[in-house]
């Protein structure tokens, strides 16, 4: 069973930093590429960025990059999206999903399977 599962949330103050993490199971980890989401509330859910793990390539929503940066530990099947010069306006719901790269079309293609989500609150 394919599953995605977000850890680290919390409240942080502006400014501040936050690492979350995304255990994966059930799949082949190489071969997925692993997006982060975020919904912050009364808006549309937001692409964050996603890390390609076959060839460890890695995009950025605009607002974010230079402040986050999204790894991954083949070891441990987990991706991280390290936050930091955290704004109010990250406050959100973040979660994580992928996609095969082969057939799938990796972090362009469509996600089926989403993690149950971990909240990030940035006070002002």
């Amino acid at each position: 069973e394919v599953q995605f599962v977000e850890s680290g949330g919390g409240l942080v103050q502006a400014g501040g930093s936050l690492t979350l993490s995304c255990a994966t199971s059930g799949f082949s980890f190489e071969d997925y590429g692993i997006a982060w989401f975020r919904q912050a509330p009364g808006k549309e859910r937001e692409r964050v960025g996603c890390i390609d793990n076959g060839d460890d390539s890695i995009d950025y929503e605009a607002s974010v990059k230079g402040r986050f940066t999204i790894s991954n530990d083949n070891a441990k099947n987990t991706v991280y999206l390290q936050m930091s010069s955290l704004k109010p306006e990250d406050t959100a719901v973040y979660y994580c999903t992928g996609a095969p790269i082969w057939g799938g079309n990796g972090c362009h293609g469509h996600f089926d399977y989403w993690g149950q989500g971990t909240q990030v609150t940035v006070s002002s």
